[in-house]
């Protein structure tokens, strides 16, 4: 068995549903379309959206692009991604009575950055183990790594017009981590893109975010506007709340729709099962919430990131859209 099988055997061992392998050129190669290394075109996308501004309020992005681009100035030596992913869909449906608000479905169950990086921790240390001269780095969400084109470079699936990553078994409901690593492995194929000429994510987009399939204007999204916006009502646009509807963390529209979701399989994760707070989040009682409620309802949740302030401001969004309605 090679290297680069008995990693990918660890990654399943320890509960990832899939990875894969991509090989990190040198960004001293040569620049010629064809055999420029990838950094060279993420580089060159990430400048052109964040010269636009798509980037909203998250400076973090803004900062050194040209590392965000490419692993080797991250990891130093790199010559290999290992990219993971989860499965993180349930059959569980959110409860959609009036009162409720909605939370996007990644949210339901505890905080993915802890439950894959205990996990990627692990497979760090089992590479070690395999290979003891080996670097390694990881991350989930968290570092300066344009994880969606890696993994499609490693063959777990292509980018979407929505900008997420679409898997042909678990669809548009995985989560990715990666392993940088010194180790020159045997890399996979890249997944092919096999949107065609569907727009279905595009047109269900409630505030028009997807501004040309394949680039989010994140100043329109909603996930941006529940999560990452910081300030009070104000902040967003009356045009913008009126299309935010009950959604008070994140949004699965451009997901839900995606015809790659029919043949997705639950998760069979424990730690990806909604709570009856995520999956019926009442209006009024969330309205309510104290900060010691707050901290102790939402302790190993993604909620967590956009506090309780950020939360009480989408909550009473979430009501004045349904006195309106």
């Amino acid at each position: 068995m090679s290297l680069a099988d008995a990693i990918k055997r660890e990654a399943l061992s320890l509960g990832f549903n899939a990875v894969g392998i991509s090989r990190i050129a040198s960004s001293n190669q040569p620049s010629a379309e064809l055999s420029a290394p990838l950094s060279h075109l993420l580089f060159s996308r990430l400048t052109k959206w964040l010269n636009l501004g798509y980037y909203g309020t998250m400076a973090w992005m803004t900062r050194d692009p040209s590392r965000r681009s490419d692993p080797q100035l991250v990891l130093p030596g790199c010559r290999s991604m290992i990219s993971v992913g989860m499965n993180y869909y349930t059959n569980n449906r959110a409860n959609e009575q009036p009162g409720m608000g909605r939370i996007a479905r990644y949210a339901w169950g505890k905080d993915y950055h802890v439950v894959m990086g205990q996990r990627l921790s692990q497979l760090e240390a089992k590479i070690t183990a395999l290979a003891p001269d080996a670097s390694t780095r990881s991350y989930v969400d968290t570092g300066p790594i344009m994880e969606k084109a890696w993994a499609q470079q490693s063959g777990l699936g292509w980018i979407g017009k929505h900008s997420n990553l679409v898997s042909a078994e678990s669809g548009s409901w995985l989560l990715l981590g990666e392993i940088l690593t010194s180790l020159d492995l045997a890399p996979d194929e890249p997944a092919t893109d096999l949107c065609g000429s569907c727009t279905l994510c595009i047109q269900a987009c409630p505030t028009g975010a997807i501004v040309e399939p394949y680039v989010v204007d994140a100043r329109r999204c909603i996930s941006y506007l529940t999560i990452e916006l910081r300030g009070e009502r104000e902040v967003i646009s009356d045009e913008l709340t009126t299309q935010m509807g009950n959604r008070i963390f994140g949004c699965d529209d451009c997901l839900d729709v995606c015809p790659f979701n029919l043949r997705a399989d639950a998760t069979s994760e424990p730690a990806f099962a909604p709570t009856p707070v995520t999956l019926a989040p009442n209006l009024q009682t969330l309205a309510q919430i104290s900060d010691e409620n707050f901290s102790a309802t939402f302790k190993e949740s993604p909620l967590k990131r956009a506090k309780r302030s950020g939360l009480l401001r989408n909550v009473a969004i979430a009501q004045e859209n349904l006195e309106n309605r």
